[in-house]
């Protein structure tokens, strides 16, 4: 119900709305009864003209549905509010108890089901049924106990969130501390006029944040579609009510094309190249996605995390190495191909006007392509660092090296320094015009040497071998998609296409940097520590007039995380209704 200023005048209260939705009642009117046009409406109501076409488009098919209430005015109800005669709540209360759910996991199950219930009330009825207080559990034991419920806890069928006053519970409210983020860097805009499909009913925008927020949540087995359907703060992140069923997002993935992800991966890479957050340095390199299913029509790939080659999927993922950005990734790669592979990532960077000249440097292993594309790439006037096989002839020649040839270096690592031994020469390749240089790296604690080969003569030995020790780190996000991301546990509930997934996987996981970047005791957290500290912290949601408050639990880390987002308050969210969010700390943990 709109709030009215007692001490405002009659005109006023048609020429100055006081609420969102009577600000979307009065630009309605002007387009549809006085005949303004889209870019009139905008211009006097304060919207964009995207905007006044949505509300047009959503007012539209609320009319034209079957819901037979009025879109902005509601009949009030008399009465008392219906009392639970048949014992429904406090059955399903003291149900869900039986399975180990936590008083705030019960709140959240049952305000999805539509019982407007409090912690107390709930406490209450478990109290009374004679519950103990549930013991310490960890996060695999909660996992366990909620995904084995029987029956299954049936959601509500997601749809558009309603402009409308409410509130309710989360336990991943801290998950809409990104929001602000996709907005400030723009990624809300790219979503939506990126080809991916949207639906009659769930917008395009809407779409994809549910794969992210689902990749986000830390959710190893999606099979267990009655909890995290049942959290409406997860639905929010999406824009709406709640997240879709399993069946959707293998549905919704099934339209989805190569040439959407790249599209939607050059559109990204813009973003990255405009914020200054790629550097003159790319590492690339392959990973194996096992597949489990009928593998007639895949090859078999060395997998490092199995420790043997198994049908699978090989990709590739390109990162920069200072920001930990991923900008590339590809899943159709083939053993016909992979040499290919890094001349197509070069095609990819280029084709945006705004990269120029800022790739420098490729940084990749031995087995990544031939002699032959290495020469392209120098012919393209880029640097390439790798290391070479080494063949017989090759341990035959570093043997014969006179000890004192080779020249001591000492070389950055985690805390403090390393020596290793170095000798450096140039040398021909097959296939390769010109000459390139050879660096021997011994360490004195291995047996064998390391081998690096770069066309780059003027780099120093130390910064050289710094440059590729760090190609390291692209292994290191490998693991994360793989173990946080779950990329590779394609048993899930939800069937998505792989080359999909991956796009998905690196969005999710570039908003995370983007998240921890600015703040600078957490900026290199591996993406479990993130969500741990910030992302899985629960929280109460009051939806106002023209604010989202989200009061989230007591965390020693929140504090820092408040102070990044001052700057990001006042951010109007686009697929929720222009809503600006206020995020703070409750009293309670």
């Amino acid at each position: 119900m709109l709030k009215i200023n007692p001490n405002s005048n009659y005109v006023s209260y048609f020429t100055e709305p006081s609420s969102a939705t009577h600000k979307q009642y009065l630009a309605l009117r002007k387009f549809f009864a006085d005949g303004y046009t889209a870019e009139q409406v905008a211009k006097e109501c304060g919207y964009s003209v995207s905007t006044v076409y949505s509300m047009v488009r959503d007012f539209k098919e609320k009319m034209s549905g079957n819901d037979p209430g009025d879109p902005f005015f509601k009949d009030n109800k008399t009465g008392r509010k219906p009392i639970d005669h048949k014992g429904e709540i406090e059955k399903t209360v003291i149900d869900l108890r039986k399975k180990y759910f936590s008083v705030p996991d019960i709140l959240i199950a049952t305000d999805a089901m539509g019982f407007n219930l409090t912690i107390y009330s709930i406490e209450k009825i478990i109290t009374d049924a004679g519950f103990a207080r549930l013991p310490r559990r960890d996060r695999k034991f909660k996992s366990d106990a909620t995904s084995s419920y029987e029956p299954k806890l049936v959601a509500p069928i997601s749809s558009q969130l309603a402009p409308e006053s409410d509130s309710f519970s989360s336990q991943l409210a801290g998950l809409l501390c990104i929001l602000p983020y996709i907005v400030q860097y723009g990624i809300d805009k790219i979503i939506s006029d990126s080809p991916y499909p949207e639906t009659r009913d769930i917008s395009r925008i809407s779409s994809i944040l549910s794969f992210v927020a689902l990749k986000l949540s830390n959710i190893k087995r999606y099979s267990a579609d009655d909890t995290w359907c049942m959290d409406r703060g997860m639905g929010l992140f999406s824009g709406l009510n709640v997240l879709p069923k399993a069946a959707w997002f293998s549905s919704y993935s099934s339209a989805i094309t190569r040439d959407m992800n790249v599209s939607f991966l050059k559109s990204l890479h813009s973003v990255w190249l405009e914020h200054s957050l790629l550097s003159d340095t790319v590492n690339l390199d392959f990973t194996t996605i096992p597949y489990w299913g009928d593998d007639e029509l895949l090859e078999s790939n060395w997998s490092g995390k199995r420790g043997k080659a198994l049908p699978s999927i090989q990709a590739v993922l390109a990162q920069d190495p200072d920001t930990g950005i991923i900008c590339y990734g590809d899943t159709t790669i083939r053993h016909s191909t992979q040499n290919e592979t890094v001349i197509t990532f070069l095609d990819f960077y280029h084709a945006d006007p705004q990269a120029n000249n800022s790739l420098k440097y490729l940084v990749f292993d031995c087995k990544f392509t031939t002699y032959q594309n290495l020469d392209a790439i120098n012919k393209k006037g880029v640097k390439f660092i790798t290391i070479r096989q080494r063949s017989q002839s090759l341990v035959k020649k570093i043997e014969l090296i006179d000890a004192n040839k080779w020249q001591k270096v000492e070389v950055d690592k985690a805390k403090g320094t390393r020596s290793v031994l170095v000798f450096e020469e140039t040398t021909h390749l097959k296939g390769y015009e010109g000459e390139v240089r050879q660096v021997f790296i011994k360490n004195p604690n291995k047996m064998k040497p390391a081998v690096l080969i770069t066309n780059d003569f003027d780099i120093t030995l130390k910064r050289l071998i710094r440059k590729y020790s760090r190609r390291w780190l692209v292994e290191t996000e490998i693991s994360e998609q793989i173990d946080f991301f779950h990329l590779n546990r394609n048993s899930s509930g939800i069937v998505v296409k792989v080359d999909f997934d991956l796009t998905m996987t690196i969005l999710a996981h570039n908003l995370l940097k983007l998240f921890s970047k600015d703040m600078e005791a957490y900026s290199d957290c591996r993406a479990e520590t993130l969500y741990n500290k910030f992302l899985s912290a629960p929280g109460e949601i009051i939806i106002g007039d023209n604010t989202v408050s989200v009061v989230l639990k007591k965390r020693k880390e929140l504090p820092c995380l408040l102070e990044n987002l001052q700057n990001l308050k006042a951010l109007p969210i686009s697929w929720l209704h222009d809503y600006k969010f206020a995020f703070s700390i409750g009293s309670s943990t």
